[in-house]
């Protein structure tokens, strides 16, 4: 699989002829839309930043969509997605949002995207239907999701192999991403791109992968 980053929260997961994606960007963001086909779509959180499926209906490709908690599968790939809750975005006089943190099964390996979360851990439901991780996807930009220090004491709580931070890209508060890096201490590396297979993740433990938009 080819994972690639399109700025927020946005990640493209392409695997073969079948392209997955989270959190597609909305002509009504506050960040660049994105534009390109997929057939399936992840949303998070319901705000312009998380949930442009318009703009990932494109060509030929119509998406399915996956809009919140539950158990899901298309073409192959399993989806979970579990409730939790989001503080980004809110609108006057809301104290909190839903947001959905999915566990999406690829190739034999398991992605968690954990959208635009603010609780500093998961529920029972969640660590218990999640399992191992091989790739986690960590907010780490405060503005209403976790902070750099939060958000790097809950991924190394959940072991994975690879951690790829987000909502730093365009969003979130300045310097996040230096935070987050300067907490783990042990290491990033910046690709534009993953390439990944099961095999890659051989004598990876909690690697932190920067991926740039």
């Amino acid at each position: 699989m080819v994972i690639t980053h399109h700025g927020g929260q946005c990640f493209k997961v392409t695997l073969g002829d079948l392209t997955l994606v989270f959190d597609p960007i909305s002509k009504n963001a506050t960040l660049p839309s994105v534009r390109f086909g997929a057939d399936i779509a992840l949303v998070s959180r319901n705000h312009p930043d998380m949930n442009g499926v318009d703009e990932v209906t494109y060509g030929e490709k119509v998406p399915f969509v996956v809009e919140g908690p539950g158990e899901y599968e298309r073409q192959g790939v399993v989806i979970q997605g579990f409730l939790s809750k989001s503080k980004y975005g809110l609108s006057k006089g809301q104290e909190e949002a839903v947001n959905t943190i999915y566990a999406v099964d690829l190739e034999d390996m398991t992605l968690v995207h954990l959208g635009a979360l603010a609780d500093t851990e998961l529920s029972k439901e969640a660590r218990e239907g999640i399992g191992e991780i091989d790739v986690l996807f960590v907010p780490v930009g405060n503005d209403g999701v976790l902070t750099a220090a939060k958000a790097h004491e809950l991924a190394v709580s959940l072991e994975p192999k690879i951690i790829i931070p987000m909502h730093w890209s365009g969003m979130g508060e300045s310097k996040s991403l230096e935070a987050f890096l300067k907490d783990a201490g042990n290491g990033s590396e910046k690709v534009d791109k993953l390439t990944l297979k099961k095999k890659d993740l051989i004598g990876r433990d909690g690697s932190i992968l920067v991926l740039t938009p």
